[in-house]
């Protein structure tokens, strides 16, 4: 069975069950107010209007991201994606206030020739076309005003509500506590890390890590570690591993003779929270891309795949607050260690572009910290919708 035979055979079992888990809780005292629903699961909106509930899109990518797609899905704007994906999307793609999309701007998966887009393209018509379809639309999105106001705007008539930064407030409020995790990590982490970091000095580490999903190439790899072992500076660098001894086989291959510390996981907000990073090697998905702006620490960009390419644009055009690290064509999409060592220097150096970036990054950290306190705009948003239920 492909992906998208499992997308339809999960709407209709998903359909039957979730309206039978309702009927129970109902059963039970315990009726159920509101449904709120992600990515893969449009579906969740169609039953919910079927048995006359609320419900509410949970968006998990930035509000620009958000934008491309009802520019491209929408019935009522006569998007070019509204009743079919089998034409060429013509660029660049303008949207009021925001800057040109070129075709290595937007979302991989829109593309025709992206392995994810014959079933994520079916997915976004469907969940922007139910918001047009809804008399009270609702999306809950985690961004900022501030950061994406401009986006936010366009999107006003879908009932779009930023209740960002989605991340546990532990990091938000100043408090001391022993576990800051959101108690759901994907993989175990290492415990050794923190004392590592804590014997470093401020602002001296380059946090490397890729993410979950993106498989980055061995050659990739290579030219990462080259880089960093060339600037001598230490480094934190995330790998997955699958295996109890990758982390010795690590460092046994990479020779790290001490400069830096690789580990299989990591609380990555304690982490980007920690006085001794100084910069942030990211493949910029949407929750680290936001991460390492409430945490104030600038971000090198080095996109795989899906939104990534959207949000590096973001950060280095419209933000301020990171640089894109270039891709080398003619070498297979790669990202040399000339090219690294380049933004290293700018983010870790005392250049007047360095102390730019990590003045923009502190100031959107701020508005971040002000817009989740009481009577911030996500406080004030996120009240707003809990009491139209």
């Amino acid at each position: 069975m492909d992906f998208g035979d499992y997308l339809k055979q999960l709407k209709r079992v998903g359909s039957e069950n979730l309206k039978k888990l309702i009927d129970e809780l109902a059963g039970d005292g315990h009726p159920v107010t509101c449904l709120v629903y992600t990515f893969l699961w449009a579906w969740v909106a169609e039953v919910a209007r079927e048995i006359n509930l609320p419900s509410a899109f949970l968006a998990i990518q930035s509000a620009t991201a958000f934008a491309i797609y009802h520019h491209l899905f929408s019935i009522n704007n006569n998007g070019v994606y509204s009743s079919t994906s089998e034409i060429d999307l013509s660029f660049p793609i303008k949207l009021p206030e925001l800057p040109l999309f070129s075709r290595d701007d937007i979302p991989s998966v829109l593309l025709q020739n992206d392995p994810y887009s014959s079933f994520m393209i079916p997915v976004m018509r469907e969940h922007i076309q139910n918001l047009e379809h809804d008399p009270n639309p609702r999306v809950l999105i985690n961004t900022f005003d501030k950061l994406e106001e401009k986006s936010l705007k366009i999107l006003d008539k879908i009932g779009i509500c930023s209740i960002g930064p989605l991340i546990p407030s532990a990091f938000l409020d100043g408090n001391e506590l022993e576990d800051k995790s959101f108690g759901c990590d994907l993989f175990e982490k290492s415990e050794t890390y923190c004392q590592w970091l804590d014997s470093k000095p401020e602002g001296s580490v380059v946090y490397v890590a890729f993410g979950s999903v993106a498989m980055v190439k061995e050659e990739q790899k290579e030219e990462v570690l080259q880089s960093l072992m060339e600037s001598e500076m230490p480094f934190l660098w995330v790998i997955r591993s699958s295996k109890e001894d990758d982390k010795k086989k690590n460092d046994e291959i990479y020779g790290l003779n001490g400069k830096g510390m690789i580990v299989p996981w990591c609380s990555q907000m304690e982490v980007l929270f920690h006085k001794s990073i100084g910069c942030f090697v990211s493949h910029c998905g949407w929750n680290s891309t936001l991460e390492s702006i409430v945490a104030g620490v600038p971000l090198i960009g080095v996109p795989q795949l899906a939104d990534q390419t959207m949000n590096i644009k973001m950060v280095e055009e419209v933000w301020g607050t990171g640089v894109r690290a270039r891709v080398e064509e003619e070498e297979g999409g790669i990202v040399k260690r000339e090219e690294l060592k380049r933004c290293l220097e700018v983010l870790m150096g005392d250049g007047e572009k360095g102390n730019e970036i990590r003045r923009n990054v502190k100031k959107y950290r701020d508005l971040a910290m002000e817009s989740v306190k009481v009577g911030g705009s996500s406080h004030n948003n996120l009240n707003e919708f809990l009491e139209s239920l």
